[in-house]
């Protein structure tokens, strides 16, 4: 008998097999050798059944019929991948011992607790958890495999957030829908999450904008120039300002106060995947999601990073002699320079702002691995580099300032200077070549104080308090207050980490860790949800919420289920989950709980009045003003960034494809964009791009071929409608899952009447 080695994906597998087992052979769907045999899930092969399962009669959506309240969740294997589940089956025949190689983390034990289930494998069971792929730390894994059993817990946690998010999601969804008779999306997470961006539109559409003015002094003693903003009660009366600086301008004044203290600004944190997600959207303009695919390949193909999904900035005493293995290995990269600089003295297992092993519970930092980089795609190698300088500069000291603060009197008025100098740059050398980011404001500054602004100098800079100043000039600056701004990807990620709450402190951001929205693994697929539900779409780097999606919060809300809106009361879930992992809670309680809301819900839905169908549809305002995108009960979003067009109401009773066919023939002045022949047999007609989707020409004479734009999770371009058309199919496209979930495949053209697509 051998030992069955079972990975998350088959990359991972085959990384394992080339570290423990280099001659194993190749069989496709496992690698056998003498002492393992290694063979891997693709994701999840196995999911909870749908409510069909359980009765008949939830084939029909009812709300009469809810809620749905599984005594035992029934399991069932995902058909695209029911081969690969049998194969580990039968290997599992010929195996005396299973070690669950998937990803070290609640998702990769849940795929692995579930196959157990599903196939009552029954074999004792060893844990690899390792936090990166390279040959040594995979076979440093095998000798130090862990039992089973340690992960109980962890287990536990994992089946009550699959099963919790089935009831909540389940029923949620089915209420809201069949009450008001849109297909409308509820869950545990994605809600709350929708609030949020709901709350923040609302507050912006309600600010009042106040005009008021600063008065800016111009400052000269000796041979030093300097400017200081006017100190007092905020001037709302122009004609004031204006009297205010024809009084001081041209007049002689002395120097009040003049304070000087010098500060230091360490590097930042190593990368969590949350932070990782927020600054490749914030330089990078990429969707949570594309950094979370592109770490992943980073992780997994590439090898040259640890493992991504992490929710922690620091690392263990093991993994400092790693880190600077890690600085030597990138000698002679395009970082060379850099490694030179560095001071190796810096990173040690005594410094507590890098390695703090309280702060490590499944995955440490990441951080890149000693493996070289080559054959990197220009996106990975932005990715990439944002860890590496992160990286590097751990082993940088601190930029020095003196900071000068002075207090200028000029006819009894004052004015504030603050004066930046630096003295060292330490760290920020490795940053140099890059655009600087605005410093962020200090703790408890409001939008308009920012303005007070602290200017940043190289050279050097002091006042002589005893001698006297002489304001040159004074200018007067119009201001208008300014609202919240809208979430962009990387703004929404720093709130759904701390629930909602505006917490700039970074140790309670911390402390919030354990009860955000969602976790890092998972909180990419939320936002990619709300997009494919319609309930949000993008401009540009700013999410806007549709119709659909405040007509949804409105109802939840109006139907006294505020609670599945509350960001609070979902983060206390995920703490509660994480404290299950850690076996500080109990699953079973926790699970009643969660029955109970579903039942709650449920209830408070079916008493709710129905909402007008019009109430779903309405145009999504631009969020920078002008175009405008209309979303309908059933649209979907529109590719960010791009304008959009005309679109002529869809009537009463009109298919898909005349509402697509009639967006074609009203667009622009050049006449539609034109992709090809139909393909529906004796149609005749010419397929042509509308705002969302590609219909023919015919629609008039009652041809019903459409293919939408968004599709299976990502927009269509133009060839691969083309190759729909023409050949069929697609190539291997990066696809999504109804559930959000990431998968890969061809599109089919299934159906030349109607254009509907599957996945092959």
């Amino acid at each position: 008998m051998k030992t069955l080695i079972i990975a998350e994906k088959p990359d991972m597998g085959r990384n394992i097999a080339a570290a423990i087992e280099p001659k194993a052979k190749n069989y496709r769907s496992y690698l056998e050798g003498e002492q393992y045999i290694i063979t891997w899930a693709i994701g999840h092969l196995i999911g909870l059944a749908e409510p069909e399962a359980y009765d008949d009669k939830y084939k029909k959506w009812n709300i009469n019929d809810l809620p749905i309240i599984p005594e035992q969740f029934k399991l069932v294997p995902n058909a695209r991948t029911i081969d690969q589940l049998k194969v580990i089956g039968e290997l599992a025949k010929r195996s005396d011992l299973l070690v669950n190689s998937c990803d070290a983390g609640r998702e990769g034990q849940h795929i692995f607790s579930l196959i157990q289930r599903h196939l009552k494998l029954n074999q004792p069971v060893k844990r690899l958890w390792i936090s990166d792929l390279t040959p040594e730390t995979i076979r440093k894994g095998f000798q130090e495999l862990r039992d089973g059993s340690e992960y109980e817990n962890l287990t536990k946690a994992a089946r009550a957030r699959s099963e919790a998010d089935w009831l909540i999601g389940m029923n949620g969804s089915r209420a809201f829908t069949t009450k008001h008779n849109v297909l409308l999306s509820v869950g545990r997470v994605q809600t709350p999450v929708l609030a949020l961006i709901y709350d923040r539109q609302k507050t912006i559409e309600a600010f009042s904008s106040l005009k008021f003015f600063e008065v800016e002094g111009h400052f000269a003693q000796n041979e030093m120039t300097y400017k200081g903003m006017w100190q007092g009660e905020r001037l709302t009366d122009g004609a004031k300002a204006e009297a205010l600086a024809a009084k001081v301008k041209g007049k002689p004044g002395r120097i009040a106060s003049y304070e000087v203290k010098e500060t230091k600004e360490y590097p930042n944190k190593l990368y969590d995947l949350t932070l990782l997600q927020r600054e490749a959207n914030g330089k990078h303009a990429f969707s949570a999601k594309k950094t979370l695919d592109i770490a992943q390949a980073l992780y997994e193909k590439h090898k040259v990073i640890s493992y991504p999904r992490t929710n922690s900035n620091y690392v263990t005493e093991q993994n400092i002699p790693e880190m600077h293995k890690t600085l030597s290995a990138l000698q002679g990269t395009s970082y060379d320079e850099w490694v030179k600089g560095a001071n190796r003295n810096l990173v040690h297992k005594g410094n507590k702002f890098i390695c703090n092993p309280s702060k490590v519970e499944d995955h440490h930092a990441i951080l890149p691995t000693n493996r070289k980089a080559s054959g990197l795609s220009t996106d990975e190698a932005k990715l990439y580099d944002l860890i590496v300088r992160r990286f590097l500069s751990q082993f940088y000291p601190a930029a020095e300032y003196k900071v000068h603060t002075v207090l200028t009197e000029v006819e009894n008025e004052n004015f504030k200077t603050t004066v930046k100098e630096l003295l060292s740059l330490g760290w920020k050398v490795i940053y140099g070549d890059q655009k600087k980011d605005k410093a962020k404001p200090s703790k408890g500054k409001g939008k308009e104080e920012e303005e007070e602004e602290e200017i940043e100098v190289n050279e050097p800079f002091s006042v002589v308090p005893a001698d006297g100043v002489l304001c040159s000039d004074a200018l007067v600056k119009e201001k208008d207050t300014q609202p919240p701004k809208h979430y962009t990807e990387g703004t929404l990620l720093k709130a759904m980490e701390s629930a909602g709450k505006q917490i700039e402190d970074e140790e309670l951001r911390d402390a919030m860790k354990d009860s955000g929205l969602g976790t890092p693994a998972t909180r990419a697929a939320t936002i990619e949800r709300l997009k494919n539900v319609g309930y949000v779409e993008m401009q540009g780097k700013k999410i806007a919420i549709t119709q659909k999606g405040r007509t949804a919060i409105e109802l939840i809300r109006g139907a006294g289920v505020e609670l599945l809106t509350s960001p609070e009361m979902t983060g206390q879930w995920e703490r509660r989950l994480n404290e299950i992992a850690r076996g500080t809670a109990a699953d079973g309680q926790f699970m009643e709980n969660v029955k109970r809301f579903a039942s709650m819900i449920v209830d408070k839905v079916r008493v709710q009045s129905r909402a007008a169908k019009t109430s779903f549809e309405g145009e999504t305002p631009s969020l920078k003003g002008g175009a405008k995108g209309r979303s309908g009960a059933g649209a979907a979003r529109k590719p960010a960034g791009k304008p959009a067009e005309a679109k002529p109401r869809k009537a009463a009773g009109e298919s898909g494809a005349e509402a697509a066919g009639k967006a074609a023939a009203a667009k622009g002045d050049d006449g539609p964009k034109i992709i090809g022949k139909c393909p529906r047999p004796g149609c005749g007609g010419t397929i042509f791009m509308g705002r969302k989707g590609y219909g023919c020409s015919h629609y008039k004479e009652g041809c019903k071929f459409v293919i939408w734009k968004e599709n299976h999770g990502r927009t269509l371009s133009d060839a691969q409608v083309k190759a729909l058309i023409e050949k069929g199919k697609t190539g291997k496209l990066k696809l999504a899952c109804e559930d959000g979930s990431p998968q890969e495949g061809k599109l089919v053209l299934s159906d030349v009447s109607t254009g509907q697509l599957t996945v092959e």
